[in-house]
């Protein structure tokens, strides 16, 4: 069927319907100085840090945009960056108290699109959601 999207567009879509809102209550909150490009990385951004290589990749943006990203967050206190324990040389970007302040309203805000898309969807078919997504990211996830 020619009109019919494809699936990856598709998910794109709830994807993308649901990092506004998330991005949206930050807002509320009063965290309105963080951008959509920044939001991307701090998703990125693993609990002991990462490197802006990582984050780079897992934001599919240049190093060099990573870099500039990560200096405006360092500027604005949500990241800061750490020397790395395993290589001496390299640095890490980790999370500060003020992206931690983040991470409950950005949950809340998910856990309401999770409860939103159930009651649209119905218990059964979100689950049936839930397990091909997670199926999928055997081949799609290389962070795993």
């Amino acid at each position: 069927m020619a009109d019919e999207l494809p699936t990856s567009l598709l998910m794109f879509i709830a994807s993308r319907a649901a990092i506004a809102r998330v991005l949206e209550a930050v807002h509320a909150a009063g965290h309105d100085d963080v951008t959509l490009a920044q939001a991307r990385l701090l998703m990125g951004i693993d609990p002991g840090g990462t490197r802006v290589s990582v984050l780079a990749d897992r934001a599919q943006v240049a190093k060099q945009t990573a870099t500039a990203l990560v200096d405006k967050l360092e500027h604005a206190g949500y990241v800061e960056r750490v020397r790395d324990p395993e290589d001496g040389r390299a640095r890490l970007v980790r999370l500060t108290g003020r992206a931690d302040a983040l991470v409950p309203v950005a949950r809340a805000e998910e856990a309401r699109i999770e409860q939103e898309w159930a009651q649209h969807l119905g218990p059964a078919r979100m689950a049936r959601l839930r397990d091909a997504l997670e199926a999928l990211r055997e081949v799609t996830d290389p962070y795993r």
